[in-house]
């Protein structure tokens, strides 16, 4: 059985991040890349599971939507993704301390999600590990009356809420780190939504322990995914959008959707709809991924089947 992607230390290194922000706040851009090209590239050399897992991740996009590649990817296109999350990361710091072009964001779909939230209804945000989710974030500001907080599995939270604190201390921005979506986590996050607050949940992730899961396609091969964005949908009675913002030019591209008004969970066929609920996101996330092919960041075996339960565990609570 494959390990668990919390596992296998993905790592966010604080001092050197926060060293390669400052390279970059002093000398720009360009100069940040060539102090960013030796350290990727090592960090790709050392690590046989992420760079497999990366070309596994791009072959099967090019076998599923021939096109987006010129030909089947390799070595260059492997270490072409690792540069985009590498670099991604310092424009995850750049939004959060405010030092992100806002013209260099380009929204679709985010009307209907604003009046929503102007009307008092929140509701939950299935994401994934695509792109830059943080500057959604910071975004938000950018809309009067938007309010989105990310639901995150990995004990990493803390170390890049520390990076955050020292950009901007008076920001508000912050990841929620949970392990388990558990009825007092549902409970505390209905407040927020009953407020009018978006909850931003990765459906791309199986929980570190403890959640149910899903089972979809996803690039022509059978995936686990979480069923937690369901099914704490279905808990709060509340709708449930798809968000992806991810590189487009010199940019990014904030793409926004509703994915259901309300979700229910029929008795007797909920893991069939939990199933279909996936399917439906692991869809979204290909068509997505056509547009923006590096902007996916799981460097783990993704597709080996996980050693989470399916249909013993359903909380009572998501009964339509």
């Amino acid at each position: 059985m494959a390990r668990h992607w919390a596992e296998l230390g993905e790592s966010t290194f604080v001092g050197g991040t926060w060293l390669l922000y400052g390279v970059h706040r002093v000398f720009g851009r360009w100069p940040f890349r060539l102090c960013l090209y030796p350290v990727v590239l090592a960090y790709w050399l050392g690590s046989p599971v992420a760079r497999r897992a990366s070309l596994e991740y791009l072959r099967r996009l090019h076998a599923h939507s021939p096109g987006v590649f010129a030909g089947e990817p390799g070595w260059r296109q492997s270490l072409r993704h690792f540069f985009v999350f590498a670099e991604t990361l310092l424009d995850k710091m750049l939004a959060i301390g405010g030092r992100y072009p806002r013209e260099r964001v380009r929204f679709t779909g985010y009307e209907p999600m604003l009046a929503g939230a102007r009307a008092g209804q929140g509701g939950i945000i299935a994401t994934a590990h695509m792109g830059c989710l943080e500057l959604m974030q910071v975004a938000a500001g950018w809309r009067e009356g938007l309010a989105v907080s990310i639901l995150v599995h990995t004990a990493h939270a803390r170390r890049f809420n520390r990076i955050l604190e020292r950009l901007d201390p008076g920001a508000g921005v912050r990841l929620l780190q949970v392990t388990d979506f558990s009825p007092a986590t549902a409970m505390i996050l209905a407040d927020r939504v009953a407020a009018g607050e978006f909850i931003a949940i990765a459906g791309d992730r199986i929980p570190v322990s403890g959640e149910r899961t899903a089972r979809a396609d996803f690039l022509g091969h059978p995936a686990d995914l979480p069923a937690g964005p369901w099914l704490m949908a279905a808990v709060l009675r509340c709708p449930v959008w798809l968000l992806s913002c991810q590189h487009a030019g010199e940019g990014y591209h904030a793409h926004i959707e509703q994915l259901a008004e309300k979700v229910e969970l029929p008795r007797g066929a909920r893991q069939e709809a939990l199933d279909a609920l996936a399917g439906h996101f692991a869809e979204w996330m290909a068509a997505r991924l056509r547009d923006s092919p590096y902007d996916w960041f799981n460097f783990y075996p993704f597709w080996k089947p996980s050693d989470h339960g399916r249909s013993h565990d359903i909380p009572p609570a998501t009964a339509g």
